[in-house]
């Protein structure tokens, strides 16, 4: 087991640990859910409103340890594996701030959802940018389009530029904190924009390189 792994499973059991030692001080329902102005809407019953994120965290670390040893092409996933790797240990930390966050609010610590979620995404999508910037084509992760996968030098620089612009993203994401009530637009708008935007950039290259070959 790698330094990541061991990382990884520590967020895993530390949010059980969390969910167990606050269980018996959660409302029967639990605000579970906010709106874009960060104001509650949302509630789960008690057991579900505790357990459901660290379930969630568990499903996704045997997600992903399968992922890369079924991938078609693993032995290029093995060449930004460090990568990767760090990638999963900034979603596990995100996934377990919000946690948090829940835990805070049913415990009476209010703390707006708008204010965390631009820097905690800004972190993210940050990391995103540096992950794409180091993928090789594999079927599993980074920007999967037909015409990334069919084409190394399609997949080379759609991702070279999804890199850039999710750093950007990032920048972007996280000025949202200024404008709370609006902070969901400065999210989520830009990596919306970027995500369509690279589709099409990767069937033009495609073009170009068919035209061109």
């Amino acid at each position: 087991m790698n330094k990541s792994w061991a990382i990884i499973i520590i967020l895993v059991l530390l949010s059980w640990a969390l969910g167990l030692i606050f269980y018996p001080q959660m409302p029967e329902r639990v605000a579970s859910h906010w709106n874009f102005r960060g104001e509650v809407d949302g509630h789960m019953s008690r057991f579900w409103g505790v357990f459901l994120l660290p379930s969630i965290l568990s499903g996704l670390a045997l997600l992903f340890i399968v992922i890369p040893r079924i991938d078609p092409l693993k032995m290029n996933i093995d060449d930004f594996r460090k990568h990767f790797d760090t990638f999963i240990i900034i979603v596990f930390g995100f996934l377990l701030v919000l946690y948090l966050d829940v835990i805070l609010w049913n415990l009476g610590i209010e703390i707006s959802p708008n204010l965390i979620l631009p820097f905690a995404l800004g972190i993210l999508w940050f990391d995103v940018g540096i992950l794409l910037g180091h993928t090789k084509r594999n079927w599993s992760i980074g920007i999967r389009t037909p015409w990334t996968l069919s084409s190394d030098m399609v997949w080379k620089k759609t991702h070279q530029l999804s890199a850039k612009l999710f750093k950007i993203c990032a920048a972007i994401a996280v000025v949202g904190v200024l404008f709370r009530d609006y902070a969901w637009i400065f999210v989520l708008a830009p990596v919306i924009i970027t995500a369509g935007y690279v589709i099409f950039y990767s069937y033009s290259e495609y073009q170009k390189e068919a035209r061109h070959p």
